[in-house]
């Protein structure tokens, strides 16, 4: 691959890692989309294996961000319609306020619907400060799982 092939590579993947931050691209999957172009144009058994380890770690993080916040919030007692909520809110958010929308939505989405349920503001707290711990989990696995891919490309590459 050309020098300008990697590059555009290392800026698809450097923009997916921001993407998980910033959920406005898809993240993951376009970091591991970018190493597979490369590895379908590099072709080298290297790349072959580079891909195998960004699957691996990619594909089980999507696996483990969803099991594990979502084990963490039913061990708290939020329920899923308050998570529903949060997410629908979210989505809202996303559009109305571009970028941090999704943010401000989430949580409260959560807060209001665990407020109407249980009445009191301290425990519809409660229930939000744990939603957004699981939602920062779940963003620091799939980040985690992300840059173990680039750095298995960056030292394929460099190699």
């Amino acid at each position: 691959m050309s020098e300008a092939g990697l590059v555009l590579v290392g800026l698809a993947i450097a923009t997916g890692i921001v993407g998980i931050v910033v959920p406005v691209l898809p993240g993951a999957v376009l970091a591991w989309t970018a190493i597979l172009v490369w590895a379908l144009v590099d072709g080298s058994a290297t790349a072959w294996a580079v891909l195998a380890v960004a699957t691996v770690a990619i594909g089980g993080a999507q696996v483990v961000k969803l099991l594990v916040p979502g084990r963490r919030l039913r061990d708290a007692g939020v329920p899923r319609q308050s998570i529903v909520a949060g997410v629908l809110l979210a989505a809202v958010g996303f559009f109305v306020i571009p970028v941090v929308g999704f943010f401000i939505g989430f949580p409260l989405g959560v807060y209001l619907e665990e407020r109407r349920r249980l009445g009191r503001h301290a425990s519809a707290w409660q229930s939000t400060r744990e939603a957004l711990r699981a939602m920062g989990l779940s963003i620091v696995i799939e980040l985690s799982a992300t840059l173990i891919a680039s750095a298995a490309w960056l030292a394929a590459v460099l190699v």
